[in-house]
């Protein structure tokens, strides 16, 4: 056990998140503060997030994703329908995102409904990605054991073989994945530990709700 992160402390003061100020969508907050992000140089990816899913035993299973896209129906990330994320969204589809942007002090939690996308929205992206990413689609089995990388070599160069001067085709066991918020928080780093915190509700009627919670 290493006694000295006890010690670790660190002065969050960067900023304020006051009800007054927020916007009622909280999307717009969300495309304000992801902005920022992107702005910020010592932010290397913004747009990676940790998604949290339930496996069939109840376990929590944590990995970062990128997120592709956003806006008002979502948020939208692509992957391998039979990886471990996908088995569980297929039995529980229901999410949990977080972005974590350290130098702005800045948190965003994302929970809700999980679906998949539309073949034709999978295969616009799947055809936007550099051509080697989209081979490695092929070739990975993904979360499935794995002998050796040496073997993950010989497929890597079996399908780049197969689809040598042609239009590399969407798998059909990968896709992209959109995440229907019903719950948003928004953390923002204060001074003490008594940080800003601002939950965003899906209502029935479709609107927002917004409290504030304490740190």
């Amino acid at each position: 056990m290493n006694e000295k992160l006890g010690d670790y402390r660190k002065s969050y003061d960067n900023g304020v998140l006051l009800e007054g100020e927020v916007p009622v969508d909280p999307l717009s907050l969300f495309a304000t503060w992801f902005s920022q992000a992107d702005e910020d140089q010592a932010i290397a990816e913004p747009n990676a997030m940790t998604l949290s899913t339930v496996d069939g035993h109840g376990l929590p299973r944590n990995r970062v994703v990128l997120l592709k896209d956003y806006g008002a129906d979502g948020f939208v990330w692509y992957s391998n329908y039979a990886s471990a994320k996908g088995q569980d969204l297929e039995l529980n589809p229901k999410a949990c995102l977080s972005f974590f942007w350290p130098s702005l002090e800045r948190q965003v939690i994302v929970q809700g409904g999980v679906s998949t996308l539309s073949r034709k929205r999978s295969t616009a992206y799947f055809h936007s990605r550099p051509r080697g990413s989209q081979i490695g689609a092929w070739v990975s089995n993904q979360s499935e054991p794995l002998e050796s990388r040496a073997l993950l070599e010989q497929r890597l160069l079996m399908f780049q073989k197969q689809f040598e001067n042609k239009e590399i085709p969407l798998p059909a066991h990968w896709g992209g994945y959109e995440l229907r918020p019903e719950r948003i928080e928004f953390w923002q780093g204060r001074p003490n530990r008594l940080h800003d915190r601002m939950e965003y509700r899906k209502q029935v009627d479709g609107s927002w709700s917004h409290t504030r919670l304490a740190p």
